[in-house]
């Protein structure tokens, strides 16, 4: 009587940070999913399911449609975004800088303490009081 032998199956198991290396490779327009399966031995079905798994992009139920182009493009706006945001910091911090040296300057020549006085309320209750003098 013949044995049962049963067929193994190629069943690999990658870890999570393999599967998010190969959304990165594919979000950052460097491979196709084509070219990700050809490369790493890994089913396009696989790949699929850890963009839609791992993706910042992409969301499941969307269909994703790969054109290398959008993928470059995508890379060159984000790129162009984090450019604008740095200056618009650059900006503001020079704001900051000048409006420091103004309150510097204001407590120096007017002997103005804004940043002592910021914070307090003034109190509507009495008015002005008279100041006392001083008695030889």
């Amino acid at each position: 009587m013949k044995a049962n032998i049963k067929k193994l199956q190629k069943h690999r198991v990658f870890s999570e940070e393999f599967k998010r290396e190969i959304v990165s490779l594919f979000e950052r327009g460097k491979f196709s999913v084509l070219q990700l399966e050809k490369l790493y031995g890994v089913s396009d079905s696989a790949i699929y399911n850890w963009i839609y798994k791992f993706s910042t992009f992409n969301e499941k139920g969307i269909r994703v449609v790969e054109m290398k182009e959008s993928s470059v493009h995508k890379l060159k706006e984000l790129e162009q975004k984090i450019k604008e945001l740095e200056q618009a910091v650059g900006q503001k911090q020079i704001m900051i800088d000048y409006l420091e040296k103004m309150i510097d300057i204001a407590k120096e020549d007017l002997d103005i303490d804004i940043k002592k006085n910021y914070g307090n309320q003034r109190s509507v209750g009495s008015g002005n009081i008279p100041k006392k003098k001083n008695s030889p």
